[in-house]
């Protein structure tokens, strides 16, 4: 642990567990209602990615905030 930063979380720590949290629940999302496909290319007509990318960003955020809390408790040692 960086003896200089005493009791502060790295923010790098914390912008890296964010973009895993979020590709991690992206991915876990992408297939969930995807409706009509086209028959040519079997692509989705609407996979309503903006919908999808909202819902990942409040599922991360929720499980990244219980992630900094965890650290600020001191259950998770960084």
């Amino acid at each position: 642990m960086d003896k200089a930063l005493p009791g502060i979380i790295h923010p790098v720590v914390l912008l890296s567990a964010f973009a895993v949290l979020w590709f991690l629940c992206l991915f876990c999302i992408f297939p969930i209602g995807l409706g009509a496909v086209d028959p040519q290319t079997g692509a989705p007509l609407k996979p309503k990615l903006k919908l999808k990318m909202l819902c990942a960003t409040i599922i991360a955020t929720v499980l990244w905030l219980g992630f900094y809390l965890a650290i600020r408790v001191g259950w998770i040692d960084l």
